[in-house]
């Protein structure tokens, strides 16, 4: 019988998330060389497939409402295609003339630039730091000079040096012949080469993004069956996750930058930098690129302020602006629109940034977003890939109870009180007490008892724990002699000891006398040493709730000392609070009451006549 309520009374254990089994470390690194390999040396086809998968998660969803519209799969497809190219080509010629404005009206800003060097050369020289600037400017000055006086000095005698004595053989001299044709074609390729290539991938992603809008239940279909059809709910809800935050990101994204082009086209106009329209629609573009795109927006107008205007106020107001613009942009729009919807912490972010920039360059800074939230979404639903949430993922990697068992055995106080105020500020002591507290000794409790933590690390946390409790709770005074004294005894260790801490401090509040007790002090010698009299309650704190065994005896041993009229509460910290076996608890051990939380313990007091002889020594004071 005794065994069966034990085996009800085992703790359950706290969750705390696992690694899956690691691969072979051999096979993930050449699996992984691999994959870099291949998007490197795979750019070329790569990239437009990238770029048009990024496109057709922005359009789908307006294919789809004009397919319900009745138009059609392929009317809808053209359409949505057509207008997108027909906006990104109007963009590229409205920002087209504005480029061909301002480099007509750049002439004009050459004698403002001049007058600031020279205003920034003559305050250079006339500061005391600035005779070293220009010492150091001569120094190089001279030293350029020196080496084409040597380099011209030097190559007559070399070349007249080089000529053949008389007499000697004569080395033939190579004749090439050109041709008018080939000449031309090397023009050609050197100039067209370069600018055919955008042509080239933009009609790739044109190509590619109608195709995949066309049939994008056929690919859906086709990647379920390779990610696995066998398992259709995993698959499709990791589809559709992947979905949802790409789209959302990216029209996201398309708010933030248009809220943020917006004012600063209007500010530039106002404060009158030339081509306002220019800089909008280049801050809204860049700003798609992570870190580099505002500052690279940013830099075009700022030059050109400093150029305009003759003195300073323009280009200080220049920099105001998109210093606030900026500000505004990052801490009140985006965390107010993105929230959750990349699921990326903000390391991962940076990484993806240059991962993808080194490997494909600025279409990589460009796509690096949307593809890191694709290798999170799969890691968080394929169990071999969830290192990627790990890593990637903004996810807290472990429950608040690891992390403050983490922290008392690093013993990091710093740390562990910020977790325990930020619980405590939730639902005060009783929530953090319940909800984070004992279930962070119980981790300690289930690791002392598969060996895995030593007597260091065992007074680690429980002196940690105290002096966290003695911290979280406010100086309260003391009560006075002839209150009623209850005794929290930490039945078996000092882990024992802090969750009798814990609940010695919930009681004091309630005007209790709670002294806390190790359990060398109610061993079969040291017990005599404790007064029989005077004490109102015992309660005894065990976080292992199969000691029955060690609870029967401990609880005969009481009552032999303190007398059949002191109650006793034994408090099962780890036990499932709705199951039956706390009444058998108490027939097994003879104890008068038994708890599983601190509110249980609280109340069983109350049951017991303990708070209501304080409450009625209060009421005549009253």
């Amino acid at each position: 019988m005794a065994e069966d309520t034990a085996r009800r009374l085992q703790a359950r254990p706290i969750p705390v998330p696992k690694a899956a089994p690691p691969a072979s470390t051999q096979t993930t690194l050449l699996v992984i060389a691999l994959v870099v390999a291949t998007l490197y040396l795979g750019s070329d086809i790569l990239v437009p497939i990238a770029l048009a998968v990024l496109l057709t998660f922005v359009l789908a969803p307006i294919v789809s409402r004009l397919e319900r519209l009745r138009l059609g799969r392929v009317p809808s497809v053209l359409a949505v295609v057509v207008l997108v190219f027909a906006g990104i080509a109007g963009f590229g010629m409205v920002v087209g003339g504005q480029i061909a404005d301002l480099a007509n009206n750049l002439p004009s800003y050459q004698k403002n630039v001049h007058d600031k060097l020279d205003s920034l050369r003559s305050r250079a020289a006339s500061a005391g730091s600035g005779g070293v600037v220009q010492q150091a400017t001569e120094a190089f000055r001279d030293l350029k000079q020196g080496l084409e006086q040597v380099t011209g000095d030097n190559a007559p005698a070399a070349s007249a040096n080089a000529l053949p004595a008389p007499g000697a053989a004569r080395e033939p001299v190579p004749v090439r012949i050109e041709q008018d044709g080939s000449e031309a074609l090397t023009i050609i390729s050197d100039v067209l080469g370069p600018a055919m290539a955008p042509v080239a991938t933009a009609g790739m992603v044109l190509v590619f993004t109608i195709f995949m809008l066309l049939q994008r239940e056929d690919l859906r279909d086709r990647l379920i069956r390779l990610a696995g059809s066998g398992d259709l709910s995993r698959t499709t809800e990791a589809m559709n996750d992947a979905g949802e935050r790409v789209s959302r990101y990216l029209l996201m994204q398309c708010v933030v930058n248009v809220t943020y082009g917006l004012p600063i086209g209007i500010g530039l106009w106002l404060i009158g930098v030339p081509n306002p329209l220019l800089w909008g629609l280049l801050s809204t573009v860049l700003r798609f690129i992570p870190f580099l795109g505002p500052a690279i927006a940013a830099a075009f107008p700022i030059l050109l302020s400093f150029a305009v205007d003759g003195g300073w106020t323009l280009p200080l107001l220049c920099i105001a602006l998109f210093v606030a613009v900026e500000l505004f942009s990052n801490n009140v729009v985006e965390p107010w629109l993105y929230g959750s919807a990349t699921g990326l912490s903000s390391l991962a972010i940076i990484v993806a940034a240059v991962f993808w920039t080194t490997l494909w360059g600025p279409v990589g800074l460009l796509l690096a977003t949307p593809l890191t939230v694709c290798l999170v979404v799969l890691g968080r639903h394929v169990p071999q890939l969830h290192f990627l949430e790990v890593m990637l993922g903004d996810r807290p990697v472990l429950p608040e109870e690891a992390k403050l068992y983490q922290r008392l055995l690093a013993r990091d106080p710093i740390e562990a009180m910020e977790i325990a105020e930020e619980k405590m500020s939730k639902g005060g002591l009783v929530e953090a007490g319940h909800g984070l507290l004992i279930p962070t000794l119980s981790l300690a409790e289930q690791d002392r008892q598969r060996n895995r933590l030593n007597p260091e690390g065992r007074q680690a946390v429980a002196e940690g724990m105290v002096a966290l409790l003695d911290e979280m709770m406010e100086a309260s005074p003391p009560a006075a002699e002839d209150t009623p004294l209850v005794l929290c005894i930490g039945a078996r260790n000092d882990l024992d000891e802090a969750a009798a801490a814990l609940l010695g401090h919930m009681l004091r509040p309630r005007g209790l006398r709670a002294d806390v007790l190790p359990c060398e002090k109610v061993s079969v010698r040291s017990i005599a040493a404790l007064a029989p009299t005077g004490v109102s309650a015992v309660v005894l704190s065990y976080l292992n709730p199969s000691a029955l065994s060690h609870a029967r005896r401990l609880v005969r041993r009481l009552r032999l000392h303190f007398g059949p009229d002191v109650p006793i509460l034994l408090c099962l910290w780890s036990a499932h609070p709705e199951a039956d076996a706390p009444e058998q608890a108490t027939t097994q051990t003879t104890a008068d009451r038994v708890a599983t939380s601190l509110t249980g313990a609280v109340t069983q007091l109350e049951e017991l006549g303990v708070l209501a002889a304080v409450e009625a020594e209060k009421a005549p004071q009253a």
